[in-house]
């Protein structure tokens, strides 16, 4: 019942936005990506769960992904190891949930690598991907985040950054 009020206040208030998440949720996500970072001297990252409904993201849950695979950042950047998919899954399946973005931080700017799009987390058309710069050292403004939609077949769309502040509601 809670998701449904949080869910029509959001279209009530931020009815353009494509994605959207609790200022709460946002804020922990943030703290988390750090502290998995310590603290600014390693790329950290989270697969971020919720609802796609009539083309739009509502986040409501996130996961770092070291707490899937917990070697996945001993190299300083971002080493997911595929066989640990199956916990996401058991979890998305648990709670309902689907893995609707991802996010991961760079220690420079946040402008896709080569293997950013050589190997997104999740390739699903439609999927949404963000990078924090600065290994997620704040103040992070929405238009810093680089975001990005995965097309298929290993392309993806930048969300412009005059389009950013729209694309992304922080908020109820």
């Amino acid at each position: 019942m809670n998701f449904f009020i949080a869910e029509t206040i959001s279209h009530l208030c931020a009815p353009r936005h494509k994605v959207s998440c609790s200022w709460r949720l946002w804020r922990r996500l943030w703290a988390g990506l750090r502290q998995r970072g310590r603290h600014y001297s390693r790329e950290s990252g989270a697969f971020l769960l919720g609802h796609r409904r009539q083309g739009r993201i509502r986040i409501v849950q996130f996961v770092l992904y070291d707490d899937l695979d917990p070697e996945c950042l001993d190299t300083g950047i971002v080493r997911f190891n595929g066989r640990h998919f199956g916990k996401l899954w058991d979890l998305c399946d648990q709670s309902g949930l689907t893995v609707v973005a991802d996010v991961h931080t760079h220690p420079g700017s946040s402008h896709q690598s080569d293997s950013d799009r050589a190997h997104p987390m999740i390739s699903r058309t439609g999927h949404v991907a963000l990078i924090a710069p600065r290994f997620a050292a704040p103040p992070i403004q929405r238009s810093e985040l680089g975001i990005y939609r995965y097309e298929g077949a290993k392309h993806w769309s930048p969300v412009p950054v005059e389009d950013r502040h729209a694309f992304i509601h922080i908020g109820f």
